[in-house]
């Protein structure tokens, strides 16, 4: 299985990822946790990257590109993965097209998780998260068995800087203007699988699974 899976803030595809990594057992390949990675290793792409991040400026296309190519040449990467956060534009679905043709590879599937932006506000402005280990909790949809603890770690459970309402609504909005092409772009490929993304966690795992089968 290669899989993309998309969706905008707060459509809970953190959780699906997590889900669909187990069943399928590939790795989940984000490109936030390719730069940590590479920054920490002090790799040339690490080094690179991280000159552009201390400035503040977003990492160029073709820097971000280097390091998912990079990744996908892994040895766990062999019978599948499941990327998250990239493609983020067509010209990076474009150059993905050629990594993957280089390998003689192709995508099996990309996953569109939709949900109405009204929705996405609500689930974005009540999300808690782990600090320590990343794990994602709703005080409303999905909470922890104790108040404010990680159920994996026992952690403190923090709320992020930009799950404000005001934030969570440029980032939607940002979002939905960046990937909307993207979604036109697999969709003319018949690679693209939309899931309800409204529907309760596990419904939206069973339908996922289904389209996949």
């Amino acid at each position: 299985m290669r899989l993309v899976i998309l969706g905008p803030p707060g459509a809970g595809k953190g959780t699906q990822a997590d889900y669909i990594i187990k069943k399928y057992n590939i790795p989940h390949i984000s490109t936030g946790d390719i730069f940590r990675e590479n920054i920490k290793n002090k790799t040339e792409l690490g080094n690179k990257a991280k000159s552009y991040m201390d400035k503040g400026l977003l990492v160029p296309d073709e820097l971000v590109i280097d390091l998912v190519e990079d990744r996908l040449n892994k040895e766990d990467c062999e019978n599948g993965f499941l990327l998250d956060g990239f493609p983020r534009t067509v010209a990076q679905a474009v150059s993905l097209d050629a990594i993957l043709d280089k390998k003689d590879k192709a995508l099996t599937k990309v996953i569109n998780i939709d949900v109405k932006p009204e929705i996405l506000v609500e689930r974005a402005v009540g999300r808690r998260v782990c600090k320590s280990c990343g794990a994602t909790y709703h005080i409303k949809f999905n909470p922890p068995k104790v108040e404010g603890i990680c159920d994996k770690d026992n952690e403190k459970l923090i709320q992020r800087q930009d799950d404000t309402e005001e934030t969570v609504k440029t980032r939607i909005k940002v979002y939905f203007e960046q990937t909307a092409p993207l979604i036109d772009y697999y969709k003319a490929q018949s690679l693209l699988l939309n899931i309800d993304g409204q529907k309760d966690i596990d419904k939206v795992f069973e339908d996922i699974v289904k389209g996949l089968n």
